[in-house]
């Protein structure tokens, strides 16, 4: 298996504002941020999770979800 699975997120291609919020996505500009949220799990084990995650409306038309992780931008997918 290639490892690109349904839900496993993929590098994605984000500038964000110093405050790290998405500003584009892909060089597509983000028109709204529709809802974001925290995750923090498995606080307690070696594989911590904590992601800033993103629902965005770009000026295309499309709605993602993104997250930062790490210092890292990820597409999620369902």
């Amino acid at each position: 298996m290639s490892g690109k699975g349904i839900y496993v997120p993929q590098p994605a291609q984000v500038r964000a504002d110093p405050d790290d919020r998405p500003l584009t996505f892909r060089g597509v500009a983000v028109s709204a941020v529709r809802e974001e949220w925290l995750v923090q799990d498995r606080w307690w084990s070696d594989r911590a999770i904590s992601r800033h995650y993103f629902e965005l409306v770009l000026a295309d038309g499309h709605c993602l979800v993104v997250f930062r992780e790490r210092g890292r931008w990820f597409e999620q997918r369902a």
